[in-house]
């Protein structure tokens, strides 16, 4: 049974080829990395795949984070034009505005 995430994206037949993550340190220093896959991504498992092996890639150098932001970007759609904000956390009963 898919999640949150995955009927959203299934709901607005939307898929998206570049999965970017953003991590602000409590410095106010941002950092941001991302990865573009050929075919389109839409499973969670493979988001979270891919953002674990894009966090896994920066030194935290003992830093204390404050953010960590997860993006799907480069759609494809053929229902929407605008970008689609979804829960970081499945289960949490916390509603981001």
């Amino acid at each position: 049974m898919p999640n949150l995430c995955e009927q959203r994206l299934e709901q607005h037949e939307t898929r998206g080829h570049t999965l970017t993550l953003k991590v602000k340190f409590s410095d106010y220093h941002q950092i941001t990395r991302s990865k573009t896959t050929i075919t389109p991504i839409s499973e969670l498992d493979i988001i979270f795949e891919i953002a674990k092996v894009l966090f896994e890639s920066i030194d935290l150098e003992n830093r204390s984070i404050r953010l960590l932001g997860i993006s799907l970007s480069n759609l494809d759609n053929a229902k929407q034009s605008q970008a689609i904000q979804l829960p970081l956390f499945q289960d949490a009963d916390i509603t981001w505005e």
